[in-house]
């Protein structure tokens, strides 16, 4: 344990505030200044050079990608920009590599950093808060539905490159012995009754994620998604759209995806809405026959393990203290409604 790991979250996002300060050499953006936009999984900086153009400057969280897959991340995210998908332009470093890799300061690893040009507009909302505009609801799920429809379209036709390497959103990835974010089912908050209700949960998701992957048309509706269309991931600038944030990008099911962008509406006045917004939308421009539609549960109990698995792994921050509360709830929920 270094002393950054002592540190509470304001003497962290110092620490990072230093190391974005030394890398921006790579940039020659060193008399830009720096203001922290969020600290959770990453350390995310306005950066503003003396001529006034802004950037957004992303410190990684140490080893969740490995740099091979950051670089995939970021090839994925050019191919969508070529195919006329708007997400944030990535800026190369003065070498023209697509990312530094700096140890300095406080924090103890070597991180990963990228620069991104500026993205204008408002978050949709945020997880804390849900939706920020619940007046326009129909019209921004309507409209992230078609955004995600396209994607999948993308991505379903993409030739992956060779040496292309990202994680797996699948059965072993969302609730095999090694999830991608963690053994949720081990979380110490869970009371005994909650513990044997997620344990029974995820047999029961196991088995039925096994028996969809199995049918004939799932080379149809698994690809590389974005896996975080949540609202904060959506910035509107009056009719456009963008998404953002992709460092959880992965292969896996394209429900899993448009489970994700509805999870934390659910229990709102406004889900059936968002939903049927949402599903309106995305069939604009990809197939989804109403026999997909009837499996968003599972894909919602799948979702909700994966938030319990980050709060687990992360139980020292203090985004997962605030939310491990809300999260158990909902888990439970979502796993009661669907043992029925």
């Amino acid at each position: 344990m270094t002393d950054f790991y002592r540190m509470d979250d304001a003497g962290q996002a110092e620490a990072m505030a230093d190391l974005a300060r030394s890398a921006l050499v790579n940039w020659g953006l060193q008399d830009s200044a720096l203001e922290l936009i969020k600290y959770r999984e990453n350390a995310v900086f306005k950066l503003t050079t003396t001529a006034g153009v802004r950037y957004a400057l992303r410190i990684h969280r140490y080893a969740y990608h490995s740099d091979d897959e950051l670089r995939s991340e970021l090839q994925w995210m050019a191919a969508l920009a070529q195919s006329g998908i708007s997400v944030p332009t990535l800026v190369p470093t003065t070498d023209g590599e697509p990312f530094a890799v700096v140890n300095a300061g406080a924090v103890p690893e070597p991180r990963q950093i990228d620069l991104f040009e500026w993205v204008d507009g408002e978050q949709l909302g945020s997880v804390e808060q849900g939706v920020s505009d619940r007046s326009a609801v129909k019209h921004n799920y309507r409209t992230i539905g078609r955004l995600m429809a396209r994607l999948h379209n993308q991505a379903a036709n993409w030739a992956i490159p060779i040496g292309f390497e990202r994680h797996s959103w699948d059965v072993e990835g969302l609730v095999g012995d090694q999830p991608f974010w963690g053994r949720f089912w081990e979380m110490q908050a869970l009371t005994a009754d909650e513990r044997t209700l997620i344990n029974n949960a995820r047999e029961r998701v196991r088995k039925d994620l096994s028996a969809y992957q199995s049918e004939p048309a799932n080379r149809e509706r698994y690809s590389i998604i974005h896996a975080d269309c949540v609202a904060e991931n959506v910035m509107v600038e009056n009719d456009q759209i963008r998404l953002i944030d992709f460092d959880d990008a992965g292969f896996g099911w394209h429900l899993f995806d448009l489970a994700t962008a509805l999870y934390f509406e659910m229990d709102e006045d406004h889900f059936e809405q968002a939903r049927d917004a949402l599903i309106d939308g995305y069939r604009e421009h990809r197939a989804l026959p109403e026999q997909q539609v009837q499996q968003l549960p599972l894909f919602f109990l799948a979702r909700s393990f994966t938030y319990l698995g980050w709060v687990h792994t992360r139980a020292e921050t203090q985004t997962a203290k605030e939310l491990t509360p809300d999260l158990i709830t909902m888990a439970c929920k979502r796993a009661s409604e669907y043992m029925v």
